[in-house]
């Protein structure tokens, strides 16, 4: 895997720093797509997350969001009882980061067989809506 320099952007580019920040966390997305999820456009202002989360509870979730950034963390602790011939369910913890577009706001999440369905809506202020301007004459 390559690694880029992305310092010259933070140089040369003024007021871009956000859309540098992300593509440098695109890059440095270390976490090899686990676990595996899905990202839906349900309508015109709709979205979901669907992630692939067999094997944790409700309790072993957390789901944060701040300034533009959703995270998701599963942490699942080994049980020492048990003894693995061969394990081949991954039950190791994780943290998954997405960069939301302004005005996306979470509106609310499901766990449902094990699929985490975390619902997002952009919600644009009156002020950036299209509006009809009437022409006086």
């Amino acid at each position: 895997m390559r690694n880029f320099d992305f310092s010259p952007l933070y140089r040369s580019a003024i007021g871009f720093d956000r859309l540098a920040n992300l593509i440098e966390s695109a890059a440095n997305n270390g976490n090899g797509g686990y676990p595996p999820y899905n990202i839906e456009q349900l309508g015109e202002h709709d979205y979901r997350i669907t992630m692939a989360v067999a094997g944790f509870t409700q309790e072993e979730l957390e789901i944060g969001f701040q300034e533009n950034l959703l995270t998701v963390k599963g942490s699942k602790q080994a049980d020492p009882e048990r003894n693995y011939l061969y394990q081949g369910i991954a039950e190791r913890g994780f943290e998954r980061r997405f960069q939301l577009a302004d005005y996306v706001r979470v509106q609310g999440a499901d766990l449902k067989n094990g699929l985490l369905h975390i619902e997002l809506v952009r919600e644009l202020p009156e002020a950036m809506k299209p509006r009809r301007i009437e022409i006086n004459g």
